[in-house]
């Protein structure tokens, strides 16, 4: 993915929800509901899916945004509300599910980030993180054993600024010292961790994930997991 005459890539930058992790059961349908339960709040778990679509262009609006725990807790009461949640607690509850989303414990490590991560560390490269996450990208790389392998990490509640605006991919390119054209963002979000990379001159990869048709991404490279990310930047 180096067109003739471009830099070689010296860093790779990804995403972490939804790219390198997913959540369990907590923060599926029925976990959702269990927490509504302790509330006195009833809700179908089978509208989960449907809620969080429902719920997405609440982030979209927030592109370039300040980061605000508010957006968080706002998205996760919409999803709250589709499924049929409603009372004076709504709120109460979708701040505790966002207080818990940065607990590593209710995440799993895709069974390919490992491997690949080693794998391009062997190669020299330098690898970073760039999170729209109020979680400790420290804890998280210590609870999934990824230390020695992540040259720097940005969260969007440490820095202030949520992908995709400039300013949080410009941080985590000076914290790793290489320049745009040498990077590469690898990311689950078009949006949000692709377009935003873009515009400060760094590639992209989209990663999709699951059983969903291929995304039209224009030019962008996409790929269905991990392992096929060392082939596309070589």
């Amino acid at each position: 993915m180096t067109p003739p005459g471009a830099p070689a890539i010296r860093a790779v930058f990804f995403d972490v929800d939804f790219t390198l992790i997913y959540p369990g059961p907590t923060f599926q349908g029925e976990g959702y509901a269990q927490f509504c339960r302790k509330y006195g709040i009833e809700v179908d778990a089978a509208r989960f899916p449907a809620a969080v679509a429902a719920a997405s262009s609440i982030l979209d609006e927030e592109q370039d945004h300040i980061y605000h725990p508010d957006i968080f807790v706002r998205y996760t009461q919409r999803i709250i509300e589709e499924m049929g949640g409603t009372g004076e607690h709504l709120e109460t509850v979708a701040r505790e599910v966002y207080d818990e989303w940065a607990a590593c414990q209710h995440f799993f490590l895709y069974d390919d980030v490992t491997a690949v991560l080693r794998q391009l560390a062997g190669r020299g490269l330098k690898l970073g993180l760039i999170s729209n996450s109020h979680r400790c990208l420290a804890s998280f790389q210590q609870h999934f054993e990824l230390n020695g392998l992540i040259a720097g990490a940005v969260s969007s509640a440490e820095h202030g600024y949520m992908k995709p605006h400039s300013s949080i991919f410009e941080a985590a390119l000076k914290l790793v010292d290489v320049r745009a054209d040498e990077s590469v963002m690898v990311g689950d979000s078009l949006s949000h961790d692709i377009e935003g990379a873009r515009r400060v001159g760094m590639r992209g990869v989209l990663v999709q994930r699951g059983d969903d048709g291929v995304l039209d991404a224009g030019d962008v490279p996409v790929i269905r997991d991990l392992t096929q990310l060392p082939a596309l930047l070589s």
